[in-house]
């Protein structure tokens, strides 16, 4: 699949769940996913959408294998903790969100404790 086809499907997955169509959005997302799990674009959305569904392990393992690009760093911080503390792993849920507050902030410049 070249990369024009998949910005056609990710815009594709934006639309579907713009318009309520959760179920058309996550069949794209699975099939994007198969076709290359580290598709970072891919994997957040596809995290949302089964978090939606309560499938937070499954949401959890998705983000740990992508490739996210820096600019959804803050997307997949807050859906990687959501899935965990879901999962019913809530120091890692936190853990995870320090990280990211650290690697932003500097761990010096950290305001959460």
């Amino acid at each position: 699949m070249s990369e024009e086809e998949r910005q056609f499907l990710r815009t594709a997955v934006w639309l579907f769940m713009r318009h309520g169509r959760s179920d058309r959005a996550l069949s794209v997302c699975e099939a994007l996913h198969e076709a290359d799990s580290r598709d970072g674009v891919a994997a957040v959305a596809l995290a949302e959408l089964l978090l939606d569904r309560g499938e937070a392990r499954r949401a959890v393992e998705i983000l740990r294998m992508a490739d996210v690009p820096p600019e959804l760093a803050h997307a997949e911080a807050v859906l990687e903790s959501r899935a965990l503390r879901l999962a019913g792993r809530s120091r890692e849920a936190d853990s995870r969100w320090l990280r990211y507050i650290e690697a932003r902030k500097g761990v010096g410049r950290k305001w959460v404790s």
